[in-house]
C-alpha cells in the first residue's frame, strides 16, 4: 500500500517597498511571460534562499561573500580577496553565475563622483 503525502505550503502576505521603475519593468516581464509578479518574486526568492542554504550547508562561504558584495556590505577588493581571485572580470562572472545583481554605489559616493566630474568642466 502506498501512502501519498500532500505537502501544503501556506502563503503569507507581507508588505514591502519596491522601486517604482523596477516594479514597472517586472510587470512587463510578467506579462510577456504570462505569469504574475508574485510568481516571479517567489521563484527568485526561492533561488536565493536555496542557493544560500546549499552553500552554507557545505561550509562554502563564497555565495555569502557574493551576496555581501551585491548588497554593498563589502567592496570589490575585499570580495576578490575573500574569493581568492585577482580580477574584477572574474568577480563579475561569479556574480552573473550566482544570479546576483551588481551592487550600487552609495548615493553619497555617486554624488561625490558627479561633483568631481563637474569640477573638471570649465
Amino acid at each position: 500500500m502506498f501512502v501519498i503525502q500532500e505537502i501544503v505550503m501556506a502563503n503569507v502576505n507581507f508588505t514591502g517597498a519596491v522601486d517604482r521603475d523596477l516594479l514597472r519593468r517586472a510587470k512587463v516581464i510578467a506579462a510577456k511571460s504570462d505569469t504574475s509578479i508574485n510568481a516571479l518574486f517567489n521563484a527568485e526568492l526561492r533561488f536565493l534562499v536555496d542557493t544560500y542554504e546549499a552553500a552554507e550547508s557545505s561550509s562554502n562561504q563564497n555565495y555569502r561573500t557574493l551576496l555581501d558584495f551585491s548588497l554593498g556590505r563589502v567592496d570589490d577588493t575585499t570580495a576578490m580577496q575573500l574569493l581568492g581571485i585577482d580580477s574584477q572580470e572574474e568577480l563579475f562572472l561569479y556574480m552573473a553565475q550566482a544570479r546576483l545583481p551588481m551592487p550600487r554605489l552609495p548615493q553619497a559616493y555617486t554624488n561625490h563622483m558627479v561633483d568631481q566630474l563637474n569640477a573638471l568642466m570649465p
